[in-house]
């Protein structure tokens, strides 16, 4: 049971870099985390939170596990807690699970 982190290296507001942060237990894991780490609850998106560079060093103080954003994606997708977002038109039922949000034929 572990929370992750990935670098901050996805560009967004305030021109700060942002992390994701996610837990490969259980989102009451990452929210119980992210209270603690002082990460406003808004900042959830489905699976997990998008988090500012002036956090990263305190989220590792913390005992957040710092991975690359393809292990952070394997190792949630793995737990069964990855969510995708459905885009209009697109038949969720026909979604793989382990594909990059394509539906299959």
């Amino acid at each position: 049971m572990s929370v992750l982190i990935d670098p901050p290296s996805w560009p967004g507001p305030r021109g700060l870099l942002w992390s994701h942060l996610v837990s490969d237990s259980s989102t009451g894991e990452l929210h119980a985390f992210a209270e603690l780490l002082g990460v406003p609850r808004r900042a959830f998106d489905r699976d997990h939170y998008d988090v500012p560079e002036t956090v990263y060093e305190r989220a590792l103080a913390l005992g957040a596990e710092a991975v690359s954003s393809r292990e952070l994606v394997t190792r949630l997708t793995a737990a069964g807690l990855r969510r995708r977002r459905v885009r209009p038109g697109i038949d969720a039922s026909r979604m793989d699970p382990g594909s990059a949000g394509i539906a299959s034929p």
